[in-house]
């Protein structure tokens, strides 16, 4: 039977480098969006109200947010995977339970993880040495930015359930729409009403809440099998039990690194507002790297999932390969633009000369080490995209969250310098990385079909 998405992503068929781009596009320009979403906040606050705002609305409260919602992105991920599977094998019945579980999941998810950030995060934020200058104007932009996590949630979980079924456009027009939302209302709380931090999670919550309300309308009014009713919306045992079988590893993962981010951030809160400031602008233009890695890796992840479920592995194997060269491209582009127009697109989030010329070393110290990470994104996702999440899990706890806490107590108090603390980071991407290609080759599921003469 072919549904209405079948006939729009042939993830399963035709040539691998076009469906691959025809499914990465959107989620590249996406990404772009997601980033200018994210960094609009900052730009504005930045601009119209100083630098302590600027530290406060993307340091401290940023690794916390990614710590509790990045598990959560972590565990539906097990969601995507696990429909993307039941789509590619035409089993529409276990398609209909997985969308109306992983509904109900991000309902859950999202009410605990906003009781759990309002009450826990003033706490964090002292324990990480949050500077006193900005630790108020940093309470109240995350507490009222947690109050809006099952929006956020859903649009999340909604965009992956297309995205899965192989429909990236939709949630691109939803995160378009998003961002132009939150951007005018960031310039009205902020620029005109002068509400502060407060107005700019309050212009994020209201983004938030048209995005979720736009993915959700698609899927209840859709006819095909990934329909949403909403009578229907609860948790199937089976589908959950197999969801979270790859969704809370690679949650843990997302959030051990995280986790990893906390301790770093802390370290960072020792030198300073300045670098603080300079961390979070940074981190800003830094996330379009990012976030265009993770597009590769949603897409992988989501054509390895359907095709594998359709038992094609020579179509497995040479999509990986593809996709790295692409992503091994992109990096390299992204880190020469980051690394020569860094100092006029850090003029956009600050005038204070000084946080401009720590941000200037920042993006010139890491630009040129982006592309020893590529290979760690397009191996997880592909390793997902199986079923295989656990031991990628493992491998990511040991060469990048590990890693980076014993360099943060061991090595950082040795040599105390932002660029000591900074070396952690190219120091465990490479690391991990070639743990990945030694368990890829010889140790997983996919070693099996890479060894195959028929594919070599």
């Amino acid at each position: 039977m072919k549904t209405e998405s079948k006939a729009i992503n042939g993830i399963t068929e035709g040539v691998i480098w076009r469906q691959l781009l025809i499914f990465f596009f959107p989620i590249l320009i996406g990404t772009f969006f997601q980033q200018l979403y994210n960094t609009a906040d900052a730009v504005i606050v930045g601009r119209f109200v100083g630098k302590e705002a600027l530290s406060a609305v993307g340091g401290p409260t940023g690794s916390l947010i990614n710590l509790l919602i990045g598990f959560f992105l972590g565990l539906s991920t097990g969601a995507s995977v696990i429909i993307s599977q039941y789509y590619g094998a035409n089993e529409e019945e276990n398609v209909k339970h997985a969308v109306h579980t992983s509904i109900a999941l991000s309902i859950a998810g999202g009410i605990i993880i906003m009781v759990l950030g309002i009450l826990i995060a003033p706490y964090a934020l002292r324990a990480m040495g949050t500077p006193k200058d900005i630790m108020q104007s940093s309470v109240i932009y995350i507490t009222t930015f947690f109050l809006g996590t099952v929006f956020n949630l859903l649009y999340n979980m909604g965009s992956g359930i297309l995205r899965a079924i192989g429909d990236s456009r939709r949630p691109l027009y939803f995160l378009i729409v998003s961002c132009g939302v939150n951007i005018v209302f960031d310039v009205l709380f902020v620029g005109i009403l002068r509400l502060g931090v407060f107005g700019a999670a309050l212009a994020t919550i209201l983004a938030q809440y048209i995005s979720a309300t736009l993915v959700m309308v698609v899927l209840i009014k859709s006819k095909a099998c990934y329909r949403v009713s909403i009578k229907e919306i609860r948790f199937e045992p089976r589908i959950l039990k197999q969801i979270l079988k790859i969704g809370l590893p690679a949650g843990a993962q997302s959030m051990m690194y995280s986790l990893s981010n906390v301790i770093i951030q802390s370290g960072i809160n020792g030198f300073g507002t300045d670098v603080v400031a300079a961390w979070t602008a940074y981190s800003k233009m830094d996330g379009f790297f990012w976030m265009t890695m993770s597009a590769f890796g949603i897409s992988i992840t989501t054509f390895v999932g359907q095709n594998f479920g359709a038992g094609l592995d020579k179509r497995v194997k040479k999509g990986i390969r593809i996709c790295m060269t692409m992503a091994m491209s992109v990096a390299t582009l992204l880190a020469v633009i980051l690394y020569v127009g860094c100092p006029v697109l850090l003029q956009f989030f600050t005038t204070d000369k000084e946080v401009i010329r720590i941000g200037i070393s920042m993006v010139k110290y890491f630009a040129p080490f982006y592309i020893t990470y590529v290979t760690i994104e397009i191996l997880s996702g592909s390793l997902k995209g199986v079923g295989d999440s656990f031991i990628p899990m493992i491998i990511t706890a040991l060469g990048i969250c590990v890693l980076r806490v014993l360099w943060m107590f061991i090595v950082v108090p040795k040599h105390p310098h932002i660029n000591t603390l900074m070396l952690s980071y190219p120091v465990s991407w490479v690391l991990t990385s070639i743990m990945f290609i030694i368990y890829l080759r010889y140790f997983s599921y996919l070693k099996n079909m890479f060894s195959r003469r028929e594919f070599r």
